[in-house]
């Protein structure tokens, strides 16, 4: 008699190598999109088995920094089957992100399999077209089919910058940075104006930091979370179908009307189109704090850093920087390579070159989500992408 999930959704990891005799379809990382997957898929009638590295599902969301909420409208965030419950809020937080998560396996009674991690993927070596699988404890697992959903951000990654090893401050790269607390009255450089490097910023000034830098490479486009009630969400939404020039111009409006000039405070308006950005994979920064805080001082710009020489950041322009700390805001790798790299599925860049219902033909029954970072919202593609592989699936199979 098969084993039930538990009421978390944990799988006891005994009874995973008893139950691949019905060839389920595999679910690697226990994270919004994994999970949205398994759901969409159970809704289909498809058995789908989740495989978590960590000990509980949504792992990396107990890890974000405390100040977090969605950029997306809660209404455009849940996943398939299941609402994010109204008193969430309009903008929901972390800790209501990770319990929804629970409360979503639970809901769908997903089978979840923690403390597993997956090392490589493989063809069936019989060629019936099947995949294995290759993880911990030394298991060899076999399913019909494999969804990829370990994460858009799951490496944090520090460029080599030169010098880096000899900086006698401390450096930390964003993933570790939680609250402001432990940075009340001193100098901090932030490295990265992403959505994550902006709100850390702003989150230092309002929490206590006596100086926060913050080093940029290439000034990024900045809209307002929501504008008279209206989220800059929907606008994505609207004009991910509309020629890139048009969004561009428009876009170009939008910013002269509510977003400050701060060039003179050292953040000048970006010479490159919004959407023509977007194409290019930088998403736009949601101001949560930046533009009052540049505006009054209390975030300074400067240009991005060159080197590291012992106590002081060596920046691009000459200027050299003693500050106590220095948060790393500069970004994730996919690390896909030694679970799919042998594959020939991923690009230059290490990203899957399809995502949702499509597969790579030279390898069917291969999916991914999750690793694209759209302008309508991650999650809000993930719960389509979930309902796209669920069909695909239950049609070959």
């Amino acid at each position: 008699m098969p084993n039930s999930p538990s009421p978390t959704g944990r799988t006891d990891v005994v009874a995973l190598t008893d139950r691949t005799d019905d060839r389920p379809v595999y679910v690697i990382g226990g994270g919004p999109g994994g999970l949205a997957a398994a759901a969409a898929l159970r809704d289909r009638g498809v058995r789908a088995v989740v495989l978590e590295k960590a000990d509980r599902v949504g792992a990396s969301w107990h890890g974000h920094y405390d100040r977090l909420h969605l950029h997306t409208t809660r209404r455009w965030s849940g996943l398939p089957g299941l609402k994010m419950p109204r008193r969430f809020g309009r903008w929901v937080g972390r800790d209501d992100v990770v319990r929804y998560l629970e409360k979503y396996t639970e809901h769908h009674e997903l089978e979840v399999v923690t403390g597993v991690e997956v090392n490589r993927i493989d063809p069936a070596p019989d060629g019936s077209g099947d995949w294995q699988l290759t993880a911990t404890g030394g298991r060899v697992l076999r399913g019909r089919a494999v969804v990829v959903a370990t994460g858009f951000n799951h490496t944090p990654r520090i460029p080599q910058w030169p010098g880096r090893d000899t900086f006698t401050g401390e450096l930390l790269h964003a993933a570790e940075y939680r609250n402001p607390a432990p940075y009340a009255d001193r100098d901090v450089l932030v490295v990265g104006i992403g959505n994550t490097g902006a709100e850390i910023a702003a989150d230092l000034a309002e929490g206590g930091a006596c100086q926060v830098r913050i080093a940029v490479r290439t000034a990024p486009h900045i809209v307002r979370r929501s504008t008279a009630g209206w989220p800059a969400q929907a606008t994505g939404i609207l004009v991910r179908r509309l020629p890139v020039r048009l969004v561009d111009r428009a876009g170009a409006v939008m910013a002269r009307i509510a977003v400050p000039d701060l060039s003179a405070q050292g953040l000048p308006r970006p010479g490159t189109g919004l959407y023509s950005r977007v194409r290019e994979g930088a998403i736009p920064v949601q101001d949560v704090g930046l533009i009052d805080a540049v505006k009054n001082g209390r975030v300074v710009p400067v240009a991005t850093v060159a080197s590291f020489d012992k106590d002081a950041v060596v920046l691009a322009d000459g200027t050299r920087l003693t500050p106590d700390a220095v948060i790393a805001a500069t970004g994730y790798t996919r690390a896909l390579e030694p679970l799919v790299g042998h594959l020939d599925v991923l690009d230059a860049q290490g990203r899957p070159v399809t995502h949702g219902g499509r597969t790579p033909k030279q390898a069917p029954g291969l999916y991914f989500t999750g690793f694209t970072n759209p302008i309508s919202g991650m999650l809000r593609e993930m719960a389509l992408d979930a309902g796209k592989i669920a069909k695909r699936v239950a049609r070959a199979h």
